[in-house]
């Protein structure tokens, strides 16, 4: 018994660097975000989330889609055209506020509301997020 004791705390001080480095060790969360983007005219972009519909995805997808395919600068305000549709998992974006709504930017992160707007920076930085919102 004294030799399997000694034997079991042996292996597990060999083996904590290891198990300290690995990659996803313990719980966690690291999201793939994926959406699929459409012109839908004059300058309004769809989102549709693949998987997740958490807000970040939408925000990523368009973000990620500005820099690099429309090559907007990172200051490059997107703003929510039309806001999310929970039958077709879809949210509108466009490079221009749409006219006649509060575009004052809120606190938190949300597809919900017309108008509401980051940097496409701050948008394409959600890809890199660690962990999903859930919406807990």
């Amino acid at each position: 018994m004294k030799h399997s004791i000694s034997a079991l705390v042996l292996s597990a001080t060999l083996l904590a660097p290891i198990a300290a480095q690995a990659v996803g060790f313990g719980i966690g969360v690291r999201p793939t975000y994926r959406t699929e983007i459409r012109s839908v005219g004059d300058g309004v972009y769809e989102v549709k989330a693949i998987g997740s519909s958490a807000p970040v995805n939408y925000w990523c997808g368009i973000g990620d889609f500005a820099i690099r395919q429309l090559r907007v600068p990172g200051s490059q305000r997107i703003y929510i055209w039309r806001a999310y549709e929970p039958g077709v998992r879809t949210v509108q974006f466009s490079l221009k506020p749409p006219p006649g709504v509060d575009t004052t930017p809120g606190y938190s992160i949300t597809v919900k509301r017309v108008g509401e707007n980051m940097s496409a920076s701050s948008a394409q930085n959600y890809c890199y997020d660690n962990f999903m919102d859930f919406g807990f």
